[in-house]
């Protein structure tokens, strides 16, 4: 497998210092340049044709936000989103980003978001397809918004869900989608044998629960197979646990 070619785009020389030291410790990556402004960027990503733009969204001349939105459609690299400011949630997601990292950058979640993005290269096509997924005898799929229309989203392909101010994010083996959504409303749709809640601001689905780690104090936190790490809330620690057969 060759290594996911990657451009680091942030205005802040210490942001960028330390995605470099974080990306050293991710295998078959290769940084392959910076650039601190979104004219830069734009230069840059024509001319080193990266596979992987991690790119901040607050920066001088030219929003990421706007970077992301001009970039030609083919070939298009995949973009990560990288901000202090999780308002902007909802703009990078309308162009098309396979994740939004909130800074400071834990390891964990661009680990992630790196896995996500190097998937999301390979199955393009299966992603396309799935908005011609056939409908099941019960509500299996969530229509959910993107840059050119709506998806189709199986419920089967949700690996977990965060909430972010008044959305939820999405997020599946390849990327994240967001909607607008309350917990409460997901938590009647959906089949909590498969996406069960484990905090006012999460769901994850236990069979793809890797590993719990202990907190003290009582708390945990679940090691998810893409790497994230999902804080359990206080008041569902016991359920949790009694359904990873730990108690």
């Amino acid at each position: 497998m060759s290594a996911l070619r990657v451009l680091l785009v942030d205005d802040e020389p210490l942001a960028l210092r330390r995605l470099e030291t974080l990306f050293g410790d991710i295998d078959d990556v290769e940084v392959i340049g910076t650039a601190s402004t979104g004219d830069e960027a734009e230069a840059k990503i024509a001319t080193l044709r990266p596979d992987l733009v991690m790119l901040d969204i607050s920066m001088p001349q030219k929003s990421g936000i706007r970077v992301a939105a001009d970039l030609a459609s083919d070939p298009r690299p995949e973009i990560i989103f990288v901000t202090a400011f999780e308002q902007y949630a909802p703009d990078a997601f309308e162009v098309d980003a396979a994740d939004y990292l909130l800074k400071p950058v834990r390891f964990d979640r661009l680990r992630q978001a790196v896995e996500r993005a190097r998937r999301r290269r390979t199955m393009r096509d299966a992603i396309d397809r799935l908005a011609g997924t056939p409908a099941g005898t019960r509500e299996e799929a969530i229509w959910v918004q993107i840059a050119t229309g709506n998806l189709r989203l199986p419920i089967a392909q949700i690996e977990w869900v965060e909430a972010a101010r008044d959305y939820v994010l999405f997020h599946t083996s390849t990327r994240s989608y967001i909607h607008r959504i309350s917990m409460a409303a997901l938590e009647q749709l959906f089949d909590p044998q498969q996406l069960m809640r484990v905090h006012r601001s999460t769901f994850i689905r236990p069979a793809l629960v890797n590993g719990v780690q202990r907190l003290g104090k009582g708390l945990i936190a679940l090691e998810m197979e893409d790497g994230a790490v999902v804080q359990v809330g206080p008041s569902y620690v016991k359920i949790v646990l009694d359904r990873l057969s730990l108690a």
